[in-house]
């Protein structure tokens, strides 16, 4: 059985949701990253903010960057998967809410992501072709 812990990409840092966008930005470009959990003051999650959000959302909105925070960003409900959940949970996950990157919990802490590049690492041909029409499909008809 391999799992969520055994795929994820280690290393991924929270942004917490009082930090304002220019910054989630810098650490976005720092750690080489296009997506970053949110936490809140408890370090739980409370949402995730990608790169695509802060142009769409704030700047082409023509708001300022470096006065809306991560939290104002956050939308919906956050999904997140056990290190110890086995692939299949994985790729359930992340199919059935059509997402592209998920974040990893063990202990009630973030220890990792896993994105499309880690899947296509890990999964069979057939698992990869299977999460790609799910996710891209659906998500063209929207």
């Amino acid at each position: 059985m391999t799992t969520a812990g055994e795929i994820m990409h280690r290393g991924a840092q929270w942004i917490p949701a009082h930090e304002t966008l220019d910054r989630a930005a810098q650490l976005m470009r720092e750690l080489n990253v296009g997506a970053l959990p949110i936490s809140d003051e408890n370090e739980r999650l409370c949402g995730i903010l990608t790169d695509r959000d802060i142009v769409v959302g704030c700047v082409a909105m023509g708001h300022d960057p470096a006065r809306v925070t991560a939290g104002e960003m956050a939308q919906g409900t956050p999904r997140w998967i056990d290190s110890g959940a086995d692939v299949r949970e994985v790729l359930q996950e992340m199919k059935g809410h059509q997402i592209r990157r998920l974040p990893v919990i063990e202990n009630k802490r973030l220890v990792g992501m896993i994105s499309e590049a880690d899947l296509a690492q890990h999964l069979t041909e057939e698992q990869l072709a299977d999460w790609v029409e799910s996710v891209y499909a659906k998500s063209e008809r929207r």
